[in-house]
């Protein structure tokens, strides 16, 4: 039987994906195990009643297993992975924190209106930290093999590219190499190609933030 998932859909396309990368990193764990599922879209500007009684907090992604419907995108990769343990995307514990600060320091750039405030450095930190690791453990962050901490970690790289890329012109510079390889490698990925938003839905969704 196919598990039922609700994600975001784009705004102002209700019958088009949307651009949450936590909703994004679900999808591509069910793509990655070959899950069969069946998508719910949930217009967030405009929620439904059905959804709001399964998630009274109107937050996505949720996905019901036995009949219960489990919010937050870490417990239900958890769960996919003990109810669907092939093929297996643990990640080694230690290389679970790999690339953890790179979103939080991207939301804080994109949202800078002070370029002397110290975000892009942040960010540049992260970023650089990451080619580190990949440079001796890559192409994926556990060396050979995809695993939970790039699914994670891909849906929010996109988004940055995306949102820097149009809001500040700001790419990922060119030296850092092993960035850019691990970035083509998963954004070009089946399950990624079929799982990701629209680049401008991406945009649509940053827009009311990083004009806030």
């Amino acid at each position: 039987m196919a598990l039922e998932i609700c994600v975001k859909a784009a705004a102002g396309a209700p019958d088009t994906l949307g651009d949450c990368p936590f909703c994004h990193r679900v999808l591509l764990t069910l793509e990655e195990k070959k899950i069969p599922h069946k998508t719910h879209l949930i217009n967030l500007s405009d929620k439904p009643q059905w959804f709001l009684e399964i998630s009274p907090e109107g937050k996505v992604p949720v996905v019901k297993f036995d009949d219960k419907w489990v919010p937050d995108s870490d417990v239900i990769v958890g769960i996919l992975e003990e109810k669907y343990p092939e093929p297996s995307l643990v990640t080694p514990p230690e290389l679970a924190p790999v690339g953890s600060k790179i979103f939080g320091s991207f939301v804080k750039f994109v949202k800078s209106k002070d370029p002397n405030d110290g975000s892009e450095q942040a960010l540049l930190d992260e970023l650089k930290a990451l080619d580190e690791h990949l440079k001796g453990h890559g192409p994926f962050i556990a060396s050979e093999k995809i695993t939970a901490v790039d699914l994670s970690l891909g849906p929010k790289l996109y988004h940055l590219e995306i949102a820097l890329g149009h809001f500040k012109k700001w790419t990922v510079p060119e030296g850092l190499t092993n960035v850019h390889s691990y970035m083509k490698l998963i954004f070009s990925r089946e399950s990624f190609v079929k799982t990701k938003a629209e680049k401008q839905f991406v945009i649509a969704g940053w827009e009311p933030k990083v004009n806030a």
